[in-house]
């Protein structure tokens, strides 16, 4: 027996979990899964018999060693600051490992060490990044294996509220980490090529350039550039590409209101807000307007939205942004920390809510003296609040991936990426068979 040990159950590893229980008789697997939180672990597991609960404290490498011993696969879904000490331990125990997360440049440096040992360290095979990667690698080969010739990628991706729990004026929740989506963006210039021209998107504008994408049956949707699109030409072999742009999307509307969070200082993550556990909404977001004792809250609100282009601010209302009366309580907290709190009271999935994931790929290319243009869409909704989009989309390609690999079926060793055929082709096609598919539209531009 073949012996899987993952290490976290939160949200993203619901639907992984019950696709390697589901598998685990005809391939002859026991699953082992560790979380502080033994009875969630126990929970997902059903008292399915090929699955063990375990709860330690896996951030302690004398309380995980003896499980990693043990395994023949580890699969971390750990926050990603995690995966380099698991990394390590898997290197010198000689087993195999998958994380949903982008290669650490700590990662990366172990490549020669894995290769050598004869190990697969698979990362980046989630959904983004991940299904990304593979659904754009098929056509990118595809077209490459027709002799064509690719001139411009775009790619787009968003967690978004499915339509019929789409119930707020802002058209968003909480689908995943939060946090993330109080950060977006931050870090550094926006950066992509387009028609040879590199193209810097500072922060504070980077909610000001949207691209509109449609899909039939969905609407249109707003598209902000991601932080780094250009490291993406040598992933996907495409160097000298005159035009490649990554973005994140949302519903039309929400980057504009959104913006005003970022030029007013509210998502900062660095400096601590004094006494910020007496503050209330209202306290909170008059520290960050000008000093008028005469001028209600309302008012300077509204004199920040107008130079913005928003003469409505129903929506901040509806947030409880005025509120006077409710303290926040939380302490030595930052600007991005306290908003994320007061996002989080309104912005949370409702028990009987399901969410959306949407991804865009844009191909232009030149074949046969034509240029053709492909669109590849997916948009896949979520069951309910356990198996939902970002958990579906997530976990079944780390579940796929892992029986690739305890089956022998990945030739390639080092660290990784889901980039070559051997990976996405039997990835893709099985999550057809699991309802994510992508539909195309090629023609003639």
């Amino acid at each position: 027996m073949k012996r899987i040990l993952l290490l976290g159950a939160g949200l993203s590893a619901s639907t992984l979990i019950k696709y390697l229980l589901d598998h685990a008789d005809e391939n002859n697997w026991q699953l082992r899964v560790v979380d502080r939180s033994l009875d969630l672990v126990k929970h997902k597991l059903g008292g399915n018999p090929n699955g063990v609960a375990l709860s330690f404290n896996a951030l302690d490498r004398n309380e995980r060693w003896e499980e990693l011993l043990q395994a023949d696969l580890v699969i971390s879904m750990l926050p990603a600051r995690f995966h380099i000490e698991i990394a390590k331990d898997c290197l010198e125990l000689k087993k195999h490992l998958i994380t949903p997360s982008y290669i650490s440049p700590e990662m990366s440096a172990l490549n020669e060490e894995v290769r050598n040992a004869g190990l697969i360290f698979m990362n980046e095979i989630g959904v983004d990044p991940g299904l990304d990667h593979m659904s754009a690698m098929r056509i990118i080969d595809s077209i490459k294996g027709q002799g064509g010739d690719i001139i411009g990628f775009k790619s787009y991706c968003g967690g978004l509220v499915a339509p019929e729990s789409d119930t707020n004026p802002w058209n968003y929740k909480f689908t995943w980490n939060p946090r993330n989506v109080v950060l977006a963006a931050q870090g550094g210039m926006a950066c992509y090529i387009d028609r040879h021209q590199y193209k810097y998107i500072p922060y504070t504008q980077v909610f000001t350039r949207l691209d509109t994408i449609s899909i039939d049956g969905y609407g249109d949707f707003e598209g902000y550039a991601n932080r780094d699109s250009l490291s993406y030409r040598h992933i996907y072999g495409l160097d000298d590409i005159p035009t490649i742009y990554r973005g994140t999307l949302r519903k039309p509307g929400f980057s504009k209101d959104w913006n005003v969070f970022v030029q007013l200082g509210l998502t900062d993550d660095h400096l601590i807000v004094q006494d910020s556990e007496n503050l209330t909404p209202r306290t909170f977001i008059n520290a960050f307007l000008p000093f008028e004792e005469e001028t209600p809250v309302e008012e300077k609100w509204m004199n920040a939205c107008f130079p913005l282009g928003i003469t409505d601010i129903s929506k901040y209302e509806w947030l409880g942004l005025f509120d006077g009366s409710t303290k926040l309580g939380l302490k030595d907290a930052t600007a991005a920390q306290i908003l994320e709190k007061i996002l989080w009271d309104k912005w949370v999935l409702e028990p009987h809510d399901k969410d959306m994931l949407v991804m865009v790929h844009q191909f232009t290319f030149l074949l046969n003296e034509e240029k053709r243009f492909i669109e590849s869409s997916m948009v896949n909704l979520g069951d309910d609040q356990e198996h939902t989009a970002m958990s579906k989309t997530v976990g079944y390609p780390v579940g796929i991936c892992a029986k690739l690999i305890l089956n022998h079926q990945i030739s390639e060793r080092g660290v990784l990426l889901p980039i070559k055929p051997e990976v996405y082709n039997p990835i893709l096609d099985e999550l057809e068979e699991l309802g994510i598919t992508f539909q195309e539209l090629e023609k003639v531009v």
